[in-house]
């Protein structure tokens, strides 16, 4: 529960970013259309980063731009202008679940269109490719001979010229920009098909004809972009699905009445209830009523959240039993799902330092491939002495070239990954982090609030003087009832947890930072309740057995007198989080060196340690003492990670390599941390960084594929081992099998 309470300042950590880049200059995010392949993203961002103050990046998987940019050099139209000038459509990104709403409205349409323009293309092809099989049949005639050539030519020509005119309105926009892409090689490789068979058929020329090639090329390539796209679809899921769990009405009571009223309508302040089996519709605070809610979709917590009176609730996440009033103190984009969403989006968005290599060949891929093209015609021409298998191994070069298999390689394993992140209930801040944390070799953990709970609880009662341990808490409690100390809040609380009935306080005296005293219940006896040295300086003598080594084992101790004779004893301790000793193990099975360093006494660090198995630990660290921790291990090849929730870690998070904060920490080491893990739970930091190492795998796989592919295929087609219908297969295939693999880490289970 308090890790919920204190995770609703999450979304600050996007916000804090934003804002800092808006302090310097100005920063827009522009969702692109027109793109087909990589070598368009390239183009746009190197078309953006030669504006004047402009820092442009270009994500082709999420079709956006982050766009940073002087004000006093360029505004947010000169950008629109220029992307648009380039060939392509830009426009700039709001709300970002009105965003998500757009792009699936838009994805859906395009879905649709291209359905029909594949089975208009998959029927004007199956001649062809009918013929193309019976060609094994033996004794059966030359293929061009099976099908009359006007035939050819008239089933061909609505294939390459109306199914395919994306090709050329693609190449078109690219070749006027000053750029060339996918849609060049394929245009350029059909056409040259397509006219060298036309040519052949009208002036009946007794050469073989390829519009077989032209058609089957076009289509295989429409049924790539068909399978791409829906699974392309699926990489954003995980945030789609987040999306969906927010209500798009709310009951809100106005006037003493309830009334449906669209989201949109609330405002902070707004009375709403939620009946059970409903979704919270926006953040707020319980007022009335208990209930267990479902947070899972949130947290990654499958276990459900106890809600009463003064309670923090959160949009989207479900009622389950009870019925709850609350009042609003979060809507619209304040809300915590909203920020989770917004820097999931902004994470999905950013770039890999893996991806630079892919992005510098995508910049000059097709230029490269027409080349090749070019050298494979006169070679072959010129050594075969025939055009006719010079033609034939150029288009095939043409056409298996593939820079969309580079382009997708690297972003959709991080779109995927980082929409199972927040599924987990682990928001990485940036593609760098999710790299980072992947490489890992040694993880500082800080011991309050992340190996423990950050709270003291009452862990011990020892009576004397014929006194109940019941007795004890309730004197200490009526004492204590109404004072900020935190192991006064810890007492009082005991004694609410236990139905403790407090005696009434008369000639009540506060001790700040020491205790209390006054004369307690209807005898008016004397009570005193407070630090061992508040009841040495009355006086009163210390003799219960265990304190020394309570004291030792790193516990807090309070005591309490009454009439001048200690009554008894209460220890408290921060407790270890439950789930702390199995994700030291965790972290050891994954070959990662865990070191402890706390602000603590050494006794209470070494008790922690030793609880939880972390072999290695320190007490009485400063800050600074942390940072410099960090840059001697970095300064002897380790990669650090650090993981903290107190303002005092900020500076240890920022020194090192990759920074986690547990949810229920402050903003303050939010702001600083690469990776904010929502749940109060150690283990999430072994999840995300687990799978952070699994989508590093899947990104050298993704790339180790796709520069093969083209390595390999390239070559062969050159060389006359592969007929153009088969390299267009192949090419069409790449893609789909780069993203269905990204796909794959949907899978990934901790």
């Amino acid at each position: 529960m308090r890790a919920m309470e204190r995770s609703a300042t999450l979304p600050s950590a996007g916000a804090g970013a934003r804002r800092s880049r808006a302090a310097v200059d100005g920063h827009v995010d522009l969702a692109l259309e027109g793109m087909t392949c990589a070598a368009c993203a390239a183009r746009i961002e190197t078309t953006l980063n030669r504006l004047p103050g402009v820092t442009a990046s270009v994500n082709f998987a999420t079709e956006s731009a982050n766009v940073d940019f002087d004000r006093a050099q360029a505004g947010v139209d000169a950008l629109v202008a220029a992307v648009s000038r380039a060939g392509y459509g830009a426009r700039v990104r709001r709300n970002e679940a009105a965003e998500r709403g757009l792009e699936s409205q838009r994805r859906a349409a395009a879905w649709h269109a291209l359905r029909v323009e594949l089975a208009i293309a998959a029927i004007l092809t199956a001649p062809f490719l009918a013929q193309m099989l019976l060609m094994f049949v033996p004794g059966t005639a030359l293929h061009d001979q099976l099908l009359p050539r006007w035939v050819q030519l008239a089933l061909a020509t609505p294939v390459q010229f109306v199914i395919g005119r994306r090709f050329y309105t693609g190449a078109w926009y690219a070749l006027r920009g000053g750029g060339a892409n996918m849609d060049v090689l394929i245009a350029l490789g059909t056409s040259i098909a397509w006219l060298w068979s036309a040519t052949v058929t009208l002036l009946g020329l007794h050469e073989h004809v390829y519009f077989e090639a032209s058609a089957a090329i076009v289509t295989l390539v429409l049924l790539g972009k068909a399978l791409e796209a829906r699974a392309r679809a699926g990489t954003s899921a995980a945030i789609e699905g987040l999306l969906r769990l927010q209500p798009k009405t709310a009951r809100v009571e106005r006037n003493g009445v309830e009334a449906e009223v669209p989201l949109e309508d609330v405002v902070v302040g707004d009375r709403f209830v939620v009946r059970a089996g409903e979704a919270v519709p926006v953040d707020g605070k319980v007022v009335d009523g208990a209930s267990s809610v479902d947070e899972s979709m949130l947290t990654g917590e499958s276990r459900p959240i106890s809600k009463a009176v003064g309670e923090r609730v959160f949009a989207g996440t479900v009622n389950l039993d009870g019925f709850l009033r609350c009042e609003a103190t979060g809507v619209g984009e304040a809300t915590l799902l909203a920020g989770i969403v917004r820097l999931v989006g902004e994470a999905q968005g950013s770039k890999a330092p893996i991806q630079r290599l892919a992005d510098r060949v995508s910049g000059i891929f097709v230029p490269v491939v027409v080349a090749i093209a070019a050298l494979t015609f006169v070679a072959t021409w010129w050594l075969a002495a025939d055009v006719t298998p010079a033609i034939v191994n150029a288009v095939a070069v043409l056409v298996i070239a593939c820079p969309c298999a580079l382009g997708l390689a690297t972003p959709t394993a991080i779109i995927v990954g980082m929409g199972r992140a927040a599924q987990l209930g682990v928001l990485i801040r940036n593609a760098v982090a999710l790299e980072n944390a992947g490489r890992v070799t040694t993880l500082i953990l800080d011991k309050t609030g992340t190996v423990t709970e950050g709270t003291p609880a009452v862990a011990h009662v020892e009576t004397l003087d014929a006194a109940s341990a019941r007795d004890v808490l309730a004197i200490a409690a009526a004492l204590e009832q109404g004072a900020l100390h935190p192991l006064a809040q810890a007492i009082v609380a005991r004694a609410s947890e236990d139905a403790i009935e407090l005696p009434s306080v008369a000639e009540f005296v506060m001790h700040p930072g020491q205790g209390a005293e006054g004369r307690v219940g209807a005898e008016r006896r004397e009570a005193l309740v407070g630090s061992l040295a508040l009841l040495a300086s009355r006086h009163v003598a210390i003799d219960a057995p265990r304190v020394q080594a309570w004291l030792e084992s790193g516990q807090s101790i309070v005591g309490v007198a009454l009439d001048g004779r200690l009554a008894g004893v209460i220890a408290l301790a921060d407790r270890v989080r439950a789930t702390s000793a199995a994700a030291i193990t965790r972290f050891v099975d994954a070959g990662i060196d865990v070191m402890m360093l706390s602000g603590d006494n050494a006794a209470t660090a070494e008790a922690v340690a030793r609880e939880v198995g972390i072999a290695t630990w320190r007490g009485g660290a400063t800050p600074e003492l942390k940072a410099a921790e960090i840059r001697r291990l970095q300064a002897a090849g380790h990669v650090v990670g650090m993981v903290g929730d107190g303002v005092n870690d900020a500076p240890a998070l920022a020194a090192a390599d990759v920074s986690f904060a547990i949810g229920a920490g402050s903003a303050v080491a939010i702001e600083a941390a690469d990776v904010t893990v929502i749940r109060a739970d150690l283990g999430a930091v072994a999840d995300a960084i687990l799978l952070s190492r699994a989508t590093r795998g899947k990104i050298r796989q993704n790339l180790f594929f796709a520069f093969a592919y083209n390595v390999l295929g390239i070559p062969l087609a050159a060389l006359g081992w592969l007929s153009p219908v088969i390299a267009g297969a192949a090419m069409a295939m790449s893609s789909v099998s780069v993203v269905g693999n990204a796909l794959r880490l949907r899978r990934f289970r901790p």
